[in-house]
Formats: C-alpha cells, structure tokens, sequence
C-alpha cells in the first residue's frame, strides 16, 4: 500500500521541518526591481523575479502562486518531494499532493492516464512509457534532482553480517534457505527476505545490478514483497535472529538509503564489494549501489498549470540544500542541467 501526503499533512510536517531550521535553505531574499517585470499571469499569480545574475533559473516565491499540483511515483524520491514540499507550504505556497505508489505506477498515472503534473522516479523513463505519453499528447522531460545509494540491511540485532559481495547478494535473493548457504562461515539461520515491489524503480535497479536484468531468480524465491518501505523496514527489523540459537530467522531486504536513515537505531547497512554506503564513496562512485533520482514533467501541463512549472523550478533551485537531511547525495550540477535548461527556456517564453 503506498503513501499519500496532502496539505494537511505536509502544513505539520512543515512546522516540524521550521522548528528544525528546515526552511534556512530557502532564497527568499526580495530580488531587485526591474523595468521590464512582465504582467501578472492569466491566472492570478505572479511571476518569478530574475534570478541572480549567473544562475539559469528564476527566484521562485510560493506565496506568489496559486493552483494544486499534483505528484505520484517512487517510494525513495517520496521523502525528498516531503521535505522540499514541506519547505514551500511553509513559505506560502499552494497545495502538493505527493502519492507513494512506486515508479512503474507512477508512470502510468502520468503517462497513460494523464491524470498527474509529475512523476517522480528511481530509474529513468523506459522507451514504452514515452510511447504511452506521446499517445496522450505528453513529452517526458526529465529533471534529475539527486542521487540515492540503494541500501541492504539486516536487523540491528544481526551479529554476524557486515559486509556481502553482489554474487552473494545474487545467491542469497534467488533464495538461499540459510545464511551459510551464502557464506560458509556465517550460522545456518533460515534467511527472510523482504524486496520492494515488481512496480518499484528499486526493485528494477536491484534486478539490473544483481541479476544482471533477470528477474526470475528473485520473482522465484519466497521474498515478501511490497510497494511500501516501511512494512519492508519493520519486517526486516522485527525478526529474531538470536546468537546461540539458529533455529531463528535472520531477514535481509534492500531499499532507498533514507530509509535506513531514518532507522539506523533498528537496522544496521552491510558494505557492498567492501565499500561503506556514505557520501564519499557516492559521490566518488565507488559504492556499487548508486543511482540517480528523477521527476518527470511535460510542457503542456506548465503551459496549461504555471504553479508546476514553479514548483519544478523551485526543487532544483531548493533541493542541494535539503537533501542531506533525508540521506540522500545530491546530483552534479552536470547532471542537472537538461532540466534547468528545459525550465530555463520555459520561463524565457513566458
């Protein structure tokens, strides 16, 4: 089952992230004057004041906006789109609806449904879903936003795993009955395994990267299997996995690194090939599990809805600044600039 935040929710979640400083990352220094300030929009709200000089994209004010927008897809892009809607509910702006129903569903909504202004995402665009926009009348543009090291975790009280290798993960998600069928010198406790669900970006990512794009292997074990991290995060935390006793289970899953973050005190992430999931290894690519985060957008709808093209701008404009706090890495600005630019020249035609 996934998640679903909506104004209400975000406003709390908001005077929370205030109270903690949240907000500090936010420009909301008033931008000079100028001769040439265009007229309001046709809808009410304002337009965003020149940037400063050497960024590509305007200073975006929410309180200047008006109109609801509309988001859905992956569960790890979830927590970013909350801290950073949480930041623009808190400084005025209007209504963010942000679903977790995973990145395949999230496509769907806004690729054959046409029903969602973004699709957020933890892998990119597949071929047939641009297809799918295209016989809507949408174009995807894409915007990478940050990067997620993909995190495999066993229970805090796990005593014996710190570290695996890939061939390892590989033996131990195709269904391994026990932890010494993977590693002769760990005990022989029956292994529990909890996976993101088949509509997930992670669980494609994972496939991709252990199985080598094969899915058979996993879809044939007796994994446990959800769109929701944390019913993932509580299954893994809650198993026994008692020294002395290898009668009990031992579980191991694998999700976005916030979510580990978010409960460190219950879990504890094994290295990958030796190397630690943190930010130096990301970002010197060392750590295996790394990958790249997205939304998606469509010109149509910033025509047709201004306040999306806002919200965008005001993500990549704000996001560096919060990222660190759900323990996620931030994109290079080589990374980011497709989308910048793409936002940049919208706001050049306006």
């Amino acid at each position: 089952m996934g998640q679903r935040l909506t104004t209400a929710a975000l406003l709390a979640f908001a005077l929370v992230l205030a109270a903690c400083g949240g907000g500090e990352g936010a420009d909301t220094t008033e931008p000079p004057a100028a001769d040439t300030t265009e007229p309001p929009a046709d809808d009410g709200a304002q337009p965003p004041a020149d940037g400063d000089p050497g960024t590509d994209l305007p200073v975006i004010d929410p309180i200047d906006w008006e109109g609801a927008v509309s988001t859905a897809g992956s569960s790890t892009v979830f927590p970013l789109s909350e801290v950073v809607a949480a930041q623009w509910l808190d400084e005025g702006g209007p209504e963010i609806t942000i679903e977790s129903i995973g990145s395949g569903a999230g496509f769907e909504r806004f690729c054959v449904a046409g029903e969602t202004d973004i699709s957020n995402a933890s892998r990119p665009i597949k071929d047939e879903e641009v297809a799918q926009c295209g016989e809507v009348g949408r174009e995807p543009i894409e915007f990478r936003v940050g990067t997620d090291a993909l995190a495999v975790t066993v229970s805090a009280g796990n005593y014996f795993a710190s570290d695996i290798t890939l061939e390892e993960l590989a033996v131990l998600f195709a269904g391994a009955e026990t932890w010494s069928d993977v590693r002769a010198e760990w005990p022989a406790h029956p292994v529990a395994l909890f996976s993101p669900g088949t509509d997930s970006g992670t669980f494609d990512y994972f496939v991709e990267e252990v199985f080598d794009e094969d899915d058979a292997p996993i879809l044939g074990s007796d994994a446990q299997f959800s769109e929701d991290d944390n019913v993932l995060v509580q299954g893994i935390a809650g198993d026994g996995c008692a020294e002395g006793d290898e009668t009990t289970t031992c579980a191991v899953g694998y999700f976005g690194f916030a979510y580990f973050v978010e409960n460190d005190d219950v879990l504890s992430a094994l290295d990958i090939e030796g190397v630690e999931p943190n930010a130096d290894n990301v970002d010197q690519g060392a750590y295996p599990l790394a990958r790249p985060l997205f939304m998606y957008g469509d010109a149509g709808v910033m025509e047709e809805k201004p306040q999306v093209a806002a919200y965008l701008t005001y993500f990549l404009s704000n996001v560096d600044d919060l990222i660190g706090a759900v323990g996620y890495f931030p994109a290079s600005p080589a990374d980011m600039q497709a989308g910048v630019d793409a936002l940049a020249d919208y706001w050049a035609g306006r």
